[in-house]
């Protein structure tokens, strides 16, 4: 991936600004202001889908039938949707955080989380049919227009309560995905798809009253102050009063009644039930290492790991906790292992290449952070690649990642500069 490419996206919006005009909102009809060609949309969306899905915790890869049957449930509502020619996908991310969201071109991803929290097939088709509405209606698009993306502040390097612990080092075309999908939208564009998403339930069979109970759920839990929902869906879709009421205004227009599927949502479920303990487990131990309480972090993890033994992030997180009880050598055993379970994820590349780093295995710290780079580029696997150079002699390479790691924000990039000056300087 060209780290430079969410300048070039930029470089783009600006240059079509001069040639502006109006377009029509294939939802609503409406006159909107359109920047960004529809080819130039769906080059963003292709493109940022699987690092944006990685910047959110990586797919939920123990379980391929229940992503096969979020994305069943996704296509119906899509066929039935204003743009049912986008190339949608959807995907079910390894996310304890309850959220969904849409990039440009009808790329959805829906957070295990938030697929814990419901009931049926209804309340999903719910969900999917709103973020349908937020890729159809471009409203992603318009938030770049807008130039309505969040900043995000440069992370530690150490432990972190959410997904996102790497989301200020995330460089180029992979941070804007990961801005967009972080974005929160405004009420115009909620209540826009509420309500065509809606529509789309009742044309693809769904009963749409699935849509009010869930808003009706999602308010009592932002006045009841639900952390987990405050950091996922609230920060991006706020729920209010009103669109409980103007949802079910519509549904009453509309007529209430049609497929709920609870006995095949649960049936679809039951795997993941099955292994949320050993989730628990590891958002507890996410929590006691965050607290640096690494033993007590460290039986939690070993408890999810016997529940659990296939899944990588399980053992990303006990590496990390060996390296921060100054062991690197258990640290390398148990990053291996979560490379061999899943090699596509940068984190555990970009763990176990700064951790081979430490342990002057110059060679598989090279590889390892190359890989990271391959997927989602961040700022610190430059910085690190940097001195890898100039450790093995290769000067120009060291001048090269240097220059690229300098091109962030923060320490990182204060720490790349500092040593690009010395590097030139002899």
């Amino acid at each position: 991936m060209n780290i430079h490419a969410g300048l070039r996206y930029l470089t783009v919006i600006v240059a079509l600004a001069i040639l502006s005009g109006c377009s029509v909102n294939p939802v609503t009809g409406e006159k909107q202001l359109s920047l960004i060609p529809e080819s130039q949309e769906l080059s963003i969306g292709s493109e940022q889908y699987k690092p944006t899905q990685q910047t959110q915790g990586g797919q939920f890869y123990l379980d391929p039938e229940l992503n096969l049957y979020v994305s069943e449930v996704g296509q119906k509502l899509a066929d039935v949707s204003d743009r049912p020619d986008l190339p949608y996908e959807f995907v079910v991310l390894n996310s304890s955080v309850p959220n969904a969201w849409a990039l440009p071109g009808g790329k959805i991803a829906i957070n295990r989380g938030l697929l814990m929290e419901l009931d049926d097939e209804a309340q999903l088709a719910s969900i999917l049919g709103h973020e349908i509405v937020h890729a159809a209606a471009r409203h992603s698009v318009q938030r770049m227009q807008q130039g309505m993306l969040i900043s995000a502040g440069v992370a530690g390097l150490g432990f972190a309560l959410s997904d996102n612990e790497w989301a200020g080092l995330i460089m180029g075309g992979a941070a804007m995905g990961a801005q967009l999908a972080l974005a929160q939208y405004s009420q115009a564009d909620e209540l826009e798809s509420d309500h065509y998403g809606i529509r789309y339930m009742k044309e693809a069979g769904y009963d749409p009253q699935a849509a009010v109970e869930l808003q009706e759920i999602f308010v009592r839990l932002s006045e009841n102050r639900n952390t987990s929902f405050i950091e996922g869906m609230f920060a991006t879709h706020p729920p209010s009063r009103k669109r409980v009421r103007e949802n079910q205004e519509l549904v009453n227009e509309i007529g209430a009644g049609g497929y709920r599927g609870r006995e095949t949502y649960q049936k679809k479920l039951a795997f993941l039930r099955s292994r949320q303990p050993a989730y628990d487990a590891h958002d507890e131990a996410m929590k006691l290492a965050s607290d640096d309480k690494f033993d007590q972090a460290l039986a939690k993890v070993n408890e999810a790991i016997r529940i659990e033994p296939e899944e990588a992030a399980f053992y990303s997180l006990r590496g990390r906790i060996h390296k921060a009880q100054d062991n690197p050598g258990k640290a390398e055993a148990d990053f291996d292992k979560a490379t061999s379970l899943y090699p596509e994820m940068f984190t555990y590349q970009l763990y176990s290449g700064l951790n081979a780093l430490e342990l002057s295995k110059l060679d598989k710290a090279r590889q390892r952070l190359n890989k990271a780079n391959e997927t989602v580029p961040t700022s610190i696997a430059y910085l690190r690649l940097g001195d890898i150079a100039v450790k093995q002699g290769r000067r120009n390479d060291a001048i090269q990642y240097y220059s690229t790691a300098a091109e962030a924000q923060g320490q990182v990039a204060q720490e790349a500069r500092q040593k690009l000056a010395q590097l030139t300087q002899n």
